[in-house]
């Protein structure tokens, strides 16, 4: 397919004539239990490899793949059964020449890059699986939510594995029970950033590797030269034209449990409460940020902070410890979540909601074990599959898009508020009252033809 693929062309071949042409599938393939799902990846390298094991494990069937960086494309085809499949360093391609065939398709790309290859996914009636954060910006987690639902057949997920896991589950047996009594605050802090942050955009530019298509790993975003080791495979995480920073990389697991629990709608307010210095070319190299929410029919209003970096002095930016622990010579773990309740507090440890437990430990002894409330996830991608299959409702693939994407959209609020440096006020449809001139900050028009190929909304 040419580099100068026209997404008008693609929009406007949309009717019921051009369907085929463009590969929409006219029915779920993947309703046929006693056949393969056929499955395209978009990205092989990095964390795709861990979703490459998981498809090959539960007997999916590789049908091509695009990857930026011909160095990984051995990670399929070196694959018992997959040497077949056909290679692209643009994603765009595979949808041009296999979206007759594609059942799935995983979006295991940099965060700049997840939103136009997901929805052209949706779109055209493909499964699909992508990445946290599922969207570079605001705007496009709330697109993407708009296209789950106009696409009622297909089946989504995101990638926050925890999600799958008992863990906000038990804490929500323990809510639920009255254990700390009405949640007024979260507090949750990362070891993040293991990457560069705060620092300046690197000057000149260094030959491209022949394996190394620049062009489609720059996709949307304005283009910049090529820097070895700065931005491919690891460091775009802190580059706030590629990445999400911390926040973006890590929150999508460690607030998951609190968009689980309190279901809270988009967020009423976000501001930063600090940070080492403003949003550059990099995120900052410390960062906290506060979130309000509503209060519903069913529970009071309550707040968010993020913690994530260090300070100027090296010192991490932390929550206070609680005199719960304190009394038990106790310190916070490296990475996890505080739950401030009217009767009492939860310690969470992990990213991903591991080992809940009332603090003290005299407390969480006197009030033993919850009564179990919700099923458990049978896994993360098993329950996806099941899904796509057929053998289970769509929602049973329950990290979806209209889960993950009012929870993406109120992460990278987060970050916009630390862009714009100022505290923004929403009403209940996501939108900036206080300052609608921000609202522009929350879409980037991507560069020419870089776009979704199509979007069904």
């Amino acid at each position: 397919m040419s580099s100068q693929l026209n997404r008008r062309k693609f929009i406007t071949q949309l009717g019921l004539a051009g369907a085929s042409t463009l590969g929409f599938p006219s029915i779920v393939r993947g309703q046929n239990l006693n056949s393969k799902l056929q499955v395209g990846f978009i990205a092989t390298g990095g964390r795709a490899t861990y979703h490459l094991d998981q498809c090959l494990e539960h007997d999916l069937q590789c049908v091509a793949f695009a990857e930026i960086d011909k160095r990984a494309w051995g990670n399929v085809l070196k694959k018992e059964g997959w040497a077949g499949a056909k290679g692209y360093t643009d994603w765009r391609e595979l949808f041009q020449n296999h979206g007759k065939e594609l059942d799935v398709v995983f979006v295991s790309t940099p965060d700049h890059t997840h939103f136009a290859p997901s929805m052209t996914a949706v779109s055209m009636g493909i499964h699909c699986y992508t990445e946290k954060p599922l969207s570079w910006s605001v705007r496009e987690a709330q697109l993407l939510t708009a296209a789950y639902k106009a696409n009622p057949k297909v089946v989504t997920q995101m990638g926050n594995q925890g999600h799958a896991g008992a863990g906000w589950r038990t804490v929500y047996d323990y809510v639920k029970a009255g254990a700390i009594g009405d949640v007024t605050e979260f507090h949750t802090w990362t070891n993040r950033p293991v990457w560069p942050q705060g620092g300046k955009r690197p000057e000149g530019a260094d030959p491209i590797p022949p394996e190394v298509d620049w062009e489609s790993w720059i996709g949307p975003a304005p283009m910049r030269p090529y820097k070895d080791k700065a931005y491919h495979r690891f460091n775009w995480r802190g580059v706030t034209d590629f990445g999400s920073g911390a926040l973006g990389d890590m929150a999508c697991h460690t607030t998951d449990g609190i968009y689980a629990m309190m279901q809270p709608g988009y967020a009423a307010s976000s501001e930063p409460i600090f940070m080492t210095s403003p949003v550059g070319d990099q995120f900052p190299g410390g960062m906290s940020v506060k979130a309000t929410y509503r209060a519903t029919a069913d529970r009071p209003g309550f707040a968010t902070y993020w913690y994530e970096g260090k300070k100027a002095d090296g010192e991490r930016v932390m929550p206070e410890t609680p005199e719960e622990l304190k009394m038990e010579n106790k310190k916070l773990p490296w990475t996890g979540n505080l739950i401030y309740g009217t009767k009492g507090k939860i310690l969470v440890q992990g990213d991903y909601w591991n080992s809940p437990r009332i603090i003290p430990e005299t407390k969480r002894r006197e009030f033993g074990k919850p009564k179990q409330l919700l099923e458990r996830s049978p896994g993360h991608h098993i329950e996806f599959f099941m899904a796509c299959r057929g053998e289970k409702p769509r929602e049973f693939s329950q990290s979806n898009f209209a889960y993950a994407g009012p929870m993406t959209a109120n992460v990278q609020l987060g970050n916009l508020s630390a862009r714009a440096g100022k505290k923004l006020i929403l009403n209940e449809e996501g939108v900036i009252t206080n300052d609608p001139s921000i609202n522009e900050l929350a879409w980037r028009e991507p560069r020419k033809g870089w776009g979704p190929l199509v979007q069904k909304i």
